[in-house]
């Protein structure tokens, strides 16, 4: 064995940061470095290259992990049974079924449940009462792993939450009962528009079942923080995180005025954040929240403690064309948050988009986790990113942006009035256009679906769901029974206008189903013909681009068997494709010799509308395609072109 450090850069000059800089504008052919930089929805930007001096860490009292003031996560890593929690979620409408996949989800290393519940069944599991409840859960022992309740519907979550009590009650243990009641007005308002009886009465029936939950439950949560909706609303980094952080100040300012203090009220919330397949900021936003949240205890009065922070994949990152990408899209997201320091990571079945997902959606969700863990090892450091000069300035600039949106939602008069006043609203809304403009012009490309899509994909399986008949709500009977004792005195409802989420592949999904139900009804795809000028070698790459482009509205491009050699060729070769519109494909130096001559052919042969792949300008071109184009409204106009509905 070789004594001494092996240098793997021994044979290779040392290299100064100038040098890299010099190599950097030789190959941008002059352009300085600022052409490779990039910015985030908030302004800040992402370097190609980062260094030391970029964050002051000497200066930054980040401490060790575990310990305060917990920026860098709660715990060490010896300190847990595992690196972070691994929770599944349940949505199957029906609570027999939902219990078998439970079941089974917990014996193949799932580490505790999600429970969706929603009474109609439209998006999680009809429980409208204890027995359905205690259906649902059979042969679950909470004590050992964590039952976490999601409320989907429009009905009381308080309620929901007394269910789940009143069924912990009759557990064996109940003080060693892990649950999280995820109870949330303001979610509720957030996500429905409407917190029914008005804030106040909500508020004074939350303190008092917090209150009762922590007394029985000492081993619980009953409170949820998020502003996963934000994100989910097309909302930037900075405004979820801003969201999240108002969101925490105005429940536990409202609580307070209810009879529950800060102190008692703080250790009882779970947050929940968004991460998408953009690992680097998904890292730099979990670091920013620990970040947030540390400077509101401390302006608050409270003392250090642990954010107990829960990350979920994202939904608006999910297609329903081509599903399969979700599953990579699934694990970047994974990797964001369980190197971001999450304590518990909820991964999305990659075809949860547009069904109940089955066994293979849940498996491969709960495996990406366990491999995550278990073979890339991802928990056995404690805090893998910090000190990372990236990952340590982003968090940073994310965090002081947050700040300040935090800050614009406090002089709102925090975020219940901001959302009653439409303020949050109208800024996501502005985030949401910018982004899903960009969505459109492909500079935020959905890979599957804008990018690379496959026209005869193979189906993603779904769940054979029969649903039993919806109920009309959770029984307030639970609420009553837990706390016997007390009247709340409702007022006016609380309305809102709610943040609805989206999907940034929608806009393409939506002309793909146009094409679809085309190809149903008339056993033929929309297509158009690429009209190729030139040599293989010259017209390849645009005739490419084309096709790539066109197949995003589920529009096929056909071309003939060989290059066309003249103008006589190309009209034929159009005629025999039977298509209505061509494309123009060939280089720049061959457009302004050809480019017009084959429009005049092209329309001579009969076709009804031309693009040109490129922004050259010639007599008879109708159209344009090119990077940085309006794909959307493109392809729009070709499916009206082609007469498609």
């Amino acid at each position: 064995m070789a004594d001494g450090t092996l240098s793997l850069s021994s044979s290779f000059d040392e290299a100064t940061e100038a040098d890299w800089l010099a190599a950097v504008e030789k190959a941008l052919k002059g352009g300085g470095i600022d052409r490779i930089t990039r910015q985030t929805r908030d302004g800040i930007k992402i370097h190609p290259l980062y260094r030391e001096t970029d964050f002051a860490s000497g200066t930054d009292p980040r401490g060790a992990p575990g310990l305060a003031p917990y920026l860098r996560g709660g715990a060490a890593e010896t300190d847990r049974f595992l690196p972070w929690d691994i929770r599944q979620a349940f949505s199957h409408p029906d609570p027999a079924e939902t219990n078998k996949e439970i079941l089974r989800d917990l014996e193949r290393g799932v580490s505790s449940i999600h429970l969706g519940i929603e009474c109609s069944g439209k998006t999680g599991c009809i429980i409208t009462n204890l027995d359905q409840l205690s259906t649902a859960l059979a042969g679950v022992r909470a004590d050992l792993a964590a039952v976490s309740l999601g409320h989907r519907g429009a009905g009381s979550g308080a309620s929901a939450a007394a269910l789940l009590a009143l069924w912990a009650d009759q557990q064996d243990n109940p003080a060693e009962q892990k649950l999280a009641f995820n109870i949330s007005p303001i979610r509720q308002l957030m996500r429905t528009g409407k917190i029914g009886g008005g804030v106040d009465a909500a508020m004074a029936r939350t303190a008092a079942l917090v209150t009762a939950l922590a007394d029985k439950f000492p081993a619980a949560t009953a409170l949820e923080v998020e502003a996963q909706t934000v994100h989910e609303s097309g909302g930037s980094e900075a405004q979820e995180l801003g969201a999240l952080m108002a969101h925490a100040v105005d429940l536990l300012r409202r609580l307070e005025q209810a009879g529950l203090a800060p102190d008692a009220a703080a250790p009882q919330i779970l947050f929940r954040l968004a991460v998408d397949a953009n690992y680097g900021i998904g890292i730099a936003k979990l670091r920013a929240a620990r970040r947030l949240w540390a400077r509101v205890q401390d302006a608050i009065g409270l003392a250090p403690a642990p954010m107990k922070l829960h990350a979920v994949t994202s939904a608006r990152m999910l297609t329903r064309y081509d599903a399969w990408v979700n599953m990579l899209r699934g694990t970047a997201a994974c990797f964001a948050a369980a190197t971001g320091g999450a304590d518990v990571i909820t991964v999305r079945a990659f075809n949860e988009s547009f069904s109940v997902p089955e066994e293979l959606g849940r498996r491969i969700a709960r495996n990406t986790q366990i491999m995550a863990m278990e073979e890339s090892g991802l928990g056995r450091i404690a805090d893998p990113s910090g000190g990372a000069w990236f990952t340590e300035t982003l968090a940073e600039g994310l965090a002081r942006a947050a700040w300040a949106e935090f800050q614009t939602i406090e002089s709102e008069g925090g975020l219940i009035e901001s959302l009653v006043g439409g303020h949050l609203q109208a800024r996501v809304a502005e985030t949401r256009a910018a982004l899903l403009k960009d969505v459109a012009r492909r500079k935020v490309p959905v890979t599957g679906v804008s990018e690379f899509p496959l026209l005869e994909e193979i189906a993603a399986p779904v769940a054979d769901v029969v649903s039993p008949p919806p109920g009309d709500g959770v029984d307030p009977a639970g609420l009553d029974a837990l706390l016997p004792d007390f009247k709340s005195a409702p007022g006016d409802d609380t309305e809102a206008e709610p943040l609805d989420w989206i999907s940034i592949a929608a806009p393409f999904e939506t002309l793909r189903d146009r094409a679809e139900a085309h190809l149903d009804a008339t056993g033929a795809r929309p297509s158009i013909f690429l009209a190729t000028l030139g040599p293989l070698a010259e017209h390849t790459a645009r005739a490419d681009f084309a096709r790539n482009f066109f197949a995003a509205g589920g529009i096929e491009a056909k071309a003939a068997p060989v290059p066309p050699e003249s103008m006589s060729e190309l009209a034929a070769a159009f005629r025999a494709s039977g298509c209505q519109i061509a494309v123009l494909c060939g280089s720049d130096k061959r457009y302004p010799d050809e480019a017009g001559d084959a429009a005049q052919a092209l329309k001579d042969a009969g076709a009804v509308a031309l693009w040109l792949a490129g922004k050259h300008e010639a007599d008879g071109v109708d159209r344009h395609i090119f990077m940085g184009a309006d794909v959307v409204h493109e392809l729009t106009v070709a499916l009206a072109e082609l007469g498609v509905k």
